[in-house]
């Protein structure tokens, strides 16, 4: 953050290897995670590195709890995207690792707008 001249976290939730959710911006606030979707996204982070290894089930498993909590509570809409960091803006995140697993799940969008 004080490196970079970031104001707070970008992310609005983050998720620990321990399947915990952490709320960063939260709901309703634009995150700063992606410049050209911040306006419309929901910014999740999976705290690790998954360049080499895939995110614990707990991990994913919180991480699909919390796209279907949002829906549910239409904190997004019914029709999301889910896309991986690297879609958005040049760089490795999420990793391989996760960004494979990224691309199974049902609402993934291979070619994001």
């Amino acid at each position: 953050m004080d490196n970079r001249g970031w104001d707070d976290i970008g992310y609005n939730f983050l998720i620990g290897g321990d399947g915990n959710v952490y709320e960063g911006r939260g709901w309703g606030i634009q995150g700063a995670h992606a410049p050209k979707y911040n306006s419309r996204s929901m910014g999740i982070c999976l705290i690790g590195n998954f360049e080499n290894s895939t995110p614990p089930s707990n991990q994913l498993d919180a991480l699909k709890n919390l796209i279907q909590c949002a829906a549910d509570g239409n904190k997004i809409t019914s029709n999301y995207h889910v896309i991986g960091h690297r879609q958005a803006s040049s760089t490795k995140c999420p990793g391989d690792y996760l960004y494979n697993e990224i691309k199974t799940f049902s609402r993934w969008d291979p070619h994001p707008n």
